[in-house]
Formats: structure tokens, sequence, C-alpha cells
């Protein structure tokens, strides 16, 4: 297998497949692939069946798409959907990582996504759905689409930093991580919840995002057709 990202403001993941390699993602993420490569439904993404149910519970679903290359190689590839940064990511069993909920865009069998938490908001942008992250666990090659520009920090044991939830992008499992509310602060992104953030403990490396999905749809708002309440 081999896996060569592509392009820069607008990324593309191509994995170059040999003969019966396979790799799988959540459904609706395939862009192109090369006509010997067959896809279908599995629930082998690692982490046997309690891995299923703990994605089933995060959001994603029971099965997962895998593409497998047959008659010899084959290619597949994953476009981002919003300009980013598509970033890979090495999966141990004692090296895991949590992202945001939309960030996992492929990775080998071995590789398992489940909820890694799922925090609600009342009112404002993050309404019902709130701030998840999924954390990929097992062991194996992951990528995940991170959105705008990208910062990344190595935190020291016990150094915090506190993060708008909008901008976490990724971090290990060995970062603690915690809810915490900023008071007195109304905010038209949280409704009257306060202003709340994320804060982050180390040791260990975070990648953190410039550009927010829920941000960004926010910002375009004012600017979309409104509902003719008349």
């Amino acid at each position: 297998m081999r896996a060569d990202i592509k392009g820069s403001t607008m990324p593309v993941l191509e994995i170059q497949l040999e003969d019966k390699e396979s790799v799988v993602s959540m459904h609706g993420e395939l862009s192109w692939m090369t006509a010997n490569v067959h896809m279908s439904q599995t629930t082998k993404g690692g982490g046997g069946l309690m891995g299923t149910l703990k994605r089933a519970v995060g959001g994603g679903g029971i099965f997962l798409t895998q593409y497998q290359s047959k008659g010899g190689e084959g290619l597949v590839a994953f476009a981002a959907k919003i300009p980013g940064h598509i970033v890979p990511v090495d999966v141990a069993p004692n090296q895991g990582f949590l992202v945001h909920r939309h960030g996992w865009l492929a990775g080998t069998p071995g590789v398992s996504a489940s909820v890694g938490l799922q925090h609600s908001f009342r009112g404002g942008m993050w309404g019902g759905d709130g701030f998840v992250l999924q954390r990929l666990e097992g062991h194996g090659q992951a990528w995940v689409e991170l959105s705008g520009e990208l910062s990344l920090y190595n935190l020291a044991p016990k150094q915090t930093m506190l993060v708008h939830p909008g901008h976490v992008g990724m971090f290990e499992d060995s970062v603690s991580f915690k809810i915490t509310t900023v008071p007195g602060i109304a905010n038209k992104v949280f409704g009257r919840d306060g202003y709340h953030l994320v804060a982050l403990t180390g040791p260990g490396q975070i990648w953190l995002q410039s550009m927010p999905l829920p941000n960004l749809a926010h910002a375009l708002e004012p600017y979309l057709p409104q509902p003719d309440n008349g």
C-alpha cells in the first residue's frame, strides 16, 4: 500500500492498493477509484464487536465501507470537503488519537473509530449535535481531514491549552481533556450557556485547526436565502 497526499488548499488522498489489499472509511467519503476496486459493507474497523457498538453509539453507524483491490493494483481517492489538510497518523495499541467528529477520512482495517466525547450545548449553532470527538484506536494507518491552517503544539506534562471547541482538530490520547465554561459571557454561538472552551492538558501533541466547519457555516448564514416567514 502506498498513500500520496496531493494538492495544497484542497488536498486529495490517493491510496495505491496491492492485489487484495483494502482500506475502510465511513460512508460517503469516496471521491474516485479504479474499476478493479470493489466496495462492500463491513463491520471490520478494528475493536471487534465492542468497537462496532462504540462506533454506532458515536453516530458513525454499524457498517463501514471497505475498498478492496482485486486482480492487480488498484487506486482509491478521498478528496477534502473544505480547504484544509489531510494528516496521516500511525495508530497503535498505546497510541490512539481523538479527532473532531468529521475528521476521520480513511484507515487500514485494523483502525477503529468510536465515540470519544459527546457534549451538548443549549441553542446556538451547535444545536442538538453538540461537541463530538471520535476516538481512533487499534493498530494501523489512518488519515484525518483538518480544516483551514494547522497549529501544532507539544504540551508538557500538566501544561494546559484552552481551546474553542471548533478549533480542536486532533490530539494524542495521552492528552486529557474537559469542557470548561467562562462564566458571565453570553455568546450567539453557544446561546445562554456561556462561553465554552476545551481544556487540553499534556503530555502529548495537539493539532488545532483555523477554520472550524460550524464557524464557517455561521459566517455564511447571513448571505444565504432566508425562509419566507410571511
